[in-house]
């Protein structure tokens, strides 16, 4: 069973960047689509990226959308996020998550396996 760990969280300015990494110490990452997700307090989760099993095709939430990047790395069985023009409101926990599926599913509640989550925290 594939188990998930998030690194990479942190604390930085508006305007800055940080990398997510997404690995498992198990199964390859590669057969999995892997989802990106943030909760900010008081808020709900919310989807922010997909890159599916079957094609590599990436989708992201709008709010994020020309300032977030996922992308695989199978030989080092990660999955990154990188994200640029942080802003205040994209502090939240962030986590990865799966589900054995070809396609990235279309609601957060398909996904069947989680991480722990990292926490990112954007100051103004």
């Amino acid at each position: 069973q594939v188990q998930l760990a998030e690194t990479g969280g942190g604390l930085v300015q508006a305007g800055g960047s940080l990398r997510l990494s997404c690995t498992s110490s198990g199964s390859s990452l590669a057969i999995y689509p892997i989802g990106w997700f943030r909760q900010a307090p008081g808020k709900e989760r919310e989807g922010v990226s997909c890159i599916s099993r079957s094609d590599g095709v990436t989708y992201y939430t709008d709010s994020v959308k020309g300032r977030f990047t996922l992308s695989r790395d199978n030989a080092k069985n990660t999955v990154y996020l990188q994200m640029n023009s942080l802003k205040p409101e994209d502090t939240a926990v962030y986590y990865c998550a799966t589900t054995g599926t070809l396609q990235c599913p279309s609601r957060g509640t398909l996904y069947d396996t989680w991480g722990q989550g990292t926490q990112v925290t954007v100051s103004s």
